[in-house]
């Protein structure tokens, strides 16, 4: 597990700026509300990258740890967090080695599809024991990963986007291979700087992430002592699961 070192965490928040964090941050909390067993105020964040969802749950009223194996990244979100007058306290954590003493939380997230990082079927299941030691008994785990369908169905090997910036445009050139016996996508990317008086910069980074299909995740929290509640197209409230579902939000709790 490698991703967003350098100056790939410095263009994270330039690549994800139409991202609407409030609005996801709203959707998940809908469901901490409906689903949370007593109080649901503390919350421990995994893949935070640059601390956007953990500063908006913080506008909702709850109490956030956040944590990230990037320094990079979270180097980004102290940054914001320091701007905003925050209260959110920045960790590092692999997600798979959890040691966050001020467990018990009342639920743990993991959004952005970030848990397909861990990869293997032992790093899931690793990350899943350590969730499930950090909530408080009836605890919540939510979190978005990969549909296996979509993927398989419609991926595309190539996509290209630029974004103006201030000193020129950024280009990031994004190529996809898939390992479809490991469920595995590879995605690599080409990251061109070009600036206004003409200078360029390169940088390229490999980045493997892990689709799953609903059952299959079913029976991996079933296995590590969680009753799955929910799954649902991520962000569209209603919306049946098909096909061209690209994201899953699932709801579990602690047994």
């Amino acid at each position: 597990m490698s991703s967003y070192i350098g100056k790939h965490a410095a263009y994270y928040d330039i690549f994800y700026q139409d991202k609407p964090y409030a609005q996801e941050a709203a959707f998940v909390h809908a469901r901490l509300q409906k689903y949370s067993q007593g109080e649901c105020k503390r919350l421990l964040e995994l893949a935070c990258g640059t601390g956007s969802h953990a500063l908006e749950f913080e506008k909702l009223g709850y109490d956030v740890v956040a944590t990230d194996y990037s320094e990079d990244l979270l180097a980004v979100a102290r940054g914001k967090a320091k701007a905003a007058n925050s209260r959110v306290e920045f960790r590092l954590q692999d997600m798979r080695h959890l040691a966050v003493p001020e467990e018990p939380f009342d639920a743990v997230y993991c959004l952005f599809d970030s848990i397909g990082y861990v990869q293997t079927n032992e790093g899931l299941r690793q990350v899943l024991k350590g969730v499930h030691a950090q909530l408080r008994e009836a605890g919540l785990f939510i979190f978005e990963f990969w549909h296996a369908a979509a993927m398989l169905k419609s991926f595309e090997p190539v996509r290209e986007r630029s974004w103006n910036t201030a000193s020129g445009e950024l280009v990031r050139r994004a190529s996809t291979r898939l390992d479809v016996a490991k469920q595995l996508a590879q995605v690599t990317y080409d990251i061109d700087e070009v600036g206004r008086n003409g200078s360029s910069s390169h940088l390229q980074e490999v980045q493997t992430n892990r689709y799953f299909l609903v059952q299959e995740m079913a029976a991996f929290l079933e296995n590590a002592r969680f009753e799955p509640l929910e799954y649902s197209q991520a962000y569209e409230e209603g919306a049946p699961i098909d096909e061209d579902t690209w994201h899953i939000l699932a709801v579990a709790r602690r047994n």
